[in-house]
């Protein structure tokens, strides 16, 4: 394992904020304001104040946490980026155009699942996955496609001339505590040597913690890590900056330090 040898880029997922709070407003006709409580974009603009280098929006097509109106406050009020992950369909395709974000990233969506579980399967849908990265390069949005640490994967989102992979760290992040750990953090890593092989920018994100970070960070060549619940299930006992500090020190090289956040 080879660590890497600057800081990586902290994207803060806040769909899970959006989650709390459709649990008791789902039917609301506010999504935020008055009593409609806690509030994903509040939470997106104390993350970027602790220190987060991107913010991430997942918009589902059943709409079940992260609703139109938040991301779009979130286009106008954040100070960094916004990524917003998508499933690769006409209506989002037209809806990421409309709003241009600085990036997408491509998910699989199954409305039975609570989180998205799996990378894409570029090639059952080659051709839609391409309609999506020309369209929004075409617009100057960088695209990222979510897959899984396989070589073959890999080397469709070359073909495909997505600028960006998201290796999805789910599996190794289930098996951190059993036998199949070393074998799950090996497939990341040659994933993301062959990735950087062909040119690809590399992030990773699903199911890292602050307990697996560090190992996480001694994947090679990895840029940025995009991370949600385990923040937002941090920030329940300590506050959204807190969180966000503590993850972003775990993100450093050994041997340095960050200032707490003000």
């Amino acid at each position: 394992m080879i660590p890497n040898d600057r800081s990586l880029l902290l994207g803060v997922n806040v769909d899970h904020c959006a989650t709390l709070r459709q649990a008791r407003y789902r039917q609301h006709p506010l999504d935020h304001g008055n009593e409609v409580e806690p509030d994903c974009v509040t939470c997106a603009l104390l993350s970027e104040a602790a220190g987060a280098d991107g913010i991430t929006m997942h918009l589902r097509e059943d709409r079940r946490h992260v609703q139109e109106s938040d991301v779009a406050r979130a286009r106008r009020e954040i100070a960094t980026r916004l990524n917003l992950e998508m499933a690769a369909t006409p209506e989002m395709i037209q809806y990421a155009l409309s709003l241009r974000p600085d990036s997408v990233c491509l998910v699989p969506e199954s409305r039975e699942e609570v989180t998205t579980e799996g990378g894409l399967d570029l090639q059952a849908q080659t051709s839609r996955i391409r309609e999506v990265v020309v369209a929004m390069s075409e617009a100057g949005i960088q695209t990222s496609l979510f897959i899984d640490p396989d070589p073959r994967q890999i080397e469709l989102a070359a073909e495909l001339e997505s600028p960006w992979i998201e290796l999805h760290t789910g599996a190794y992040a289930n098996a951190y505590y059993q036998e199949g750990r070393s074998a799950e953090l090996a497939r990341l890593v040659a994933g993301a040597e062959r990735a950087k092989q062909l040119g690809l920018v590399v992030n990773a994100g699903h199911g890292i913690n602050y307990q697996n970070i560090t190992e996480v960070c001694t994947i090679p060549h990895l840029h940025e890590l995009n991370i949600g619940h385990s923040i937002i299930s941090r920030a329940l006992m300590v506050g959204i900056s807190q969180a966000v500090t503590e993850m972003k020190n775990h993100m450093l090289p050994t041997g340095s330090s960050a200032s707490p956040a003000s």
